[in-house]
């Protein structure tokens, strides 16, 4: 609980959430791995792969975080992304700021 409550407080201290939302990513690949890869487009702050209690593994998605909005468009100037085989479904996230969204979802 202390760590989430830490990704809270960093969250509101830098008033982003996560640049980058991929999806379809294979099992096999880890957090390590797609920081790794991500890096080679700029500065990775962050890469969060969320995992299933029950299974014990990894669901398939994350988000990363970059230093600056120039690293992002690094990332999406290329056309495909592929790890072990598999193509990976890129979204930009919206830069947002915690309270805004909040007051949509009322």
């Amino acid at each position: 609980m202390a760590a989430a409550s830490a990704v809270r407080a960093a969250g509101r201290r830098s008033g982003r959430l996560f640049d980058i939302f991929v999806a379809d990513i294979p099992w096999t690949v880890s957090s390590k791995e797609l920081k790794e890869y991500f890096s080679q487009f700029g500065s990775v702050q962050r890469c969060q792969l969320p995992f299933d209690r029950d299974t014990g593994f990894h669901r398939r998605y994350c988000w990363i975080k970059f230093s600056t909005p120039q690293d992002v468009q690094n990332v999406f100037q290329k056309d495909s992304h592929i790890l072990e085989g598999a193509k990976l479904a890129l979204k930009q996230q919206p830069r947002r700021r915690r309270s805004q969204r909040r007051s949509q979802s009322e």
